[in-house]
């Protein structure tokens, strides 16, 4: 008889544990269903085009001392920091002519600034990347009279930035700060305002909704 009391005690204390496992598994499901993860829509001032490949719109950042001139990303109302994450690549205007005579070389380093909409900054961010030839290139873009009607101008590197985001900020903008390249012929640095010095992809935000 006191056998049988322990095997019932065991079988409770057995049912205990998976109610209570149970209980973690579903209190972890509903806190990460509160937050999203997912593309989010920009205001891009100058659209370089669409990737033939990896069918990525490109925005060009311009250099600017006002933030509403750059890449604006509108941040949905979020509980707590948010993240925003983007690709950066670099600019080149590509020469079949220059590839072929071995004087294609260029290494790019451009910097921009990721900045509230009163002026804040956030964060900076900075890809470098170097060309020799095609095979350089992340993609080529739509829309130009080159060859199978793609443009010059293309996407080299790709560099994933990171940036957190207050509670109180719904809109930042990604602006141009400096371009510095290298060429076999020379050095060049580019700072004027309403210059294209980057390239912008894949923008996605990571946010617990309010």
């Amino acid at each position: 008889m006191s056998r049988r009391r322990s095997d019932f005690a065991v079988g409770r204390a057995g049912s205990r544990c998976w109610v209570l496992l149970f209980g973690i598994v579903t209190a972890t499901v509903a806190v990460t269903a509160l937050t999203l993860a997912e593309p989010v829509a920009i205001a891009c001032p100058s659209m370089l085009g669409h990737g033939i490949d990896t069918d990525r719109d490109f925005c060009d950042v311009l250099t600017g001392r006002d933030p509403a001139g750059g890449v604006v990303v509108t941040i949905p109302r979020h509980e707590g920091e948010a993240t925003l994450a983007f690709d950066l690549s670099n600019r080149h205007t590509y020469s079949e002519g220059q590839v072929r005579a071995g004087r294609a070389f260029a290494r790019y380093t451009a910097t921009v600034g990721i900045f509230t909409l009163d002026g804040t900054l956030l964060a900076l961010a900075a890809v470098q990347s170097e060309f020799r030839d095609a095979d350089d290139l992340v993609d080529r873009v739509d829309g130009g009279a080159g060859p199978g009607g793609v443009k010059a101008v293309a996407p080299v590197g790709l560099e994933r930035v990171l940036v957190t985001i207050p509670a109180e900020v719904t809109e930042v903008s990604i602006l141009g700060q400096l371009l510095e390249v290298i060429r076999i012929d020379g050095r060049d640095t580019f700072r004027s305002p309403g210059r294209p010095i980057a390239i912008v992809s894949n923008v996605e935000l990571d946010y617990r909704p309010r």
